[in-house]
């Protein structure tokens, strides 16, 4: 880690031994960002060229197959990473809970501009229920087609609650699709 991010993340309380025991890997803050998505609320979603082109073509699939899904984040900087943590602990939520669910600052997927997390209209946002969806049934089978997988399952390695509506793109995995 560099200098700036191991004060910042001392700052917050975190341990980089705590880190380093929970097997984290630190992500590269892209810099190659297209836009992939604008909510309806006008909120702009922004990925990697390469994801917001597997995104398009993912969510295209699911509405041919009568599933609606959208993003509800991408891209996040570090320093917004931070500016979450902060507000959490300024709310008295204690930084153990708190890496329960966000990433330290430069260990967010996030950060990569490959993963989204994703809802279906009139379904649950950023919530576990996420995983009763036929949404969700739909990303389980065919979101892998398209490069994206499941970052955090339930009782993953790393520690983070189980997140239904946490994709990732890696692109090595993804098919050819026309």
């Amino acid at each position: 880690m560099d200098d700036r991010l191991n004060l910042l993340i001392a700052e917050l309380g975190i341990s980089t031994e705590a880190l380093i025991a929970r097997g984290m890997q630190q992500f590269v803050e892209t810099d190659q960002l297209v836009l992939a998505e604008i909510e309806t609320s006008g909120r702009e979603h922004y990925l990697t060229p390469e994801a917001a082109d597997a995104w398009k073509r993912m969510k295209a699939a699911a509405l041919g197959e009568g599933i609606s899904i959208y993003i509800v984040s991408a891209f996040r900087s570090i320093d917004r990473q931070i500016e979450i943590i902060r507000g959490k602990l300024v709310n008295g939520q204690p930084i153990n809970k708190i890496l329960e669910i966000n990433a330290p600052p430069g260990f967010s997927e996030h950060h990569t501009g490959r993963a989204i997390d994703v809802a279906t209209y009139g379904g649950p946002i950023l919530e576990v229920e996420f995983e009763q969806t036929t949404a969700f049934y739909w990303l389980q089978s065919r979101a892998n087609d398209f490069g994206f997988y499941l970052s955090y399952p339930a009782g993953n390695a790393l520690g983070y609650q189980y997140e239904p509506w946490h994709w990732c793109y890696q692109p090595a995995n993804a098919i050819e699709l026309s």
